[in-house]
């Protein structure tokens, strides 16, 4: 699968993107990202992105000309499945909508800034708009990085076992079950006796009663 990135800030994205599972990904040629810099594609002496917005009021607006010189140069180089704009008022982002993304082939990635860009190049453009959760961040970079994540440890081949995606919480409407490791005892508390029985469709009933049990104690709108 490959990535392209919009940002203006380039080296926000470089150190989450390079290390454990996601530089194993690229490493395997399974997953590459390309992070584009808007401001080479800036206007004037200054590389201007931004501009006050109209009818006034506080924040900068990224500007369309030079957003839209880099989408078009970059839509003359692939197709894509969804051009995708990171905003706190899109579509709250989702498991299933991940599992759904990491079918395709080309995503690109529009990291908003300021108050955002201009909402003309979302009605040009924009196919998706996702939201990682009800809080403002500076700007789209660490969203951008999340999507990256939760896209790419899908792939197939990424993880050293495939297996574990499909356990991960929120696959079934659920979440995971408690985990446990050795020690089998550690100061006083006991790994659950089910666990180290041996008997594995006993455990997997225990594991699929427990997630059962913890959605409903925390997450009980995933059960609606």
């Amino acid at each position: 699968m490959h990535f392209d990135i919009i940002t203006v800030l380039p080296d926000l994205l470089a150190s989450p993107l390079s290390h454990s599972i996601m530089q194993r990904a690229k490493d395997k040629d399974l997953l590459t990202v390309a992070i584009h810099d808007l401001r080479e594609y800036g206007l004037g002496k200054y590389r201007q992105v931004d501009d006050y917005q109209f009818g006034g009021g506080a924040g900068m607006v990224m500007r369309c000309e030079p957003m839209a010189e880099l989408i078009d140069k970059l839509l003359a180089e692939r197709t894509y499945d969804e051009i995708i704009y990171l905003t706190p008022d899109g579509e709250r982002y989702t498991q299933k909508r991940a599992n759904r993304l990491s079918m395709g082939e080309n995503l690109l990635l529009i990291c908003g800034h300021y108050k955002g860009i201009d909402q003309r190049i979302r009605d040009e453009y924009v196919t998706l708009e996702i939201s990682i959760g009800d809080y403002v961040l500076s700007g789209g970079e660490l969203a951008a990085a999340v999507l990256v994540d939760s896209i790419g440890r899908l792939l197939p081949g990424v993880l050293n076992d495939e297996t574990s995606a499909l356990t991960d919480s929120f696959q079934d409407d659920l979440l995971a079950p408690p985990v446990y490791t050795r020690p089998a005892e550690w100061r006083g508390r006991q790994v659950p006796e089910i666990l180290t029985s041996g008997h594995t469709g006993k455990i997997e009933k225990w594991r699929e009663d427990q997630a059962l049990q913890r959605t409903k104690d925390r997450r009980p709108d995933l059960l609606e």
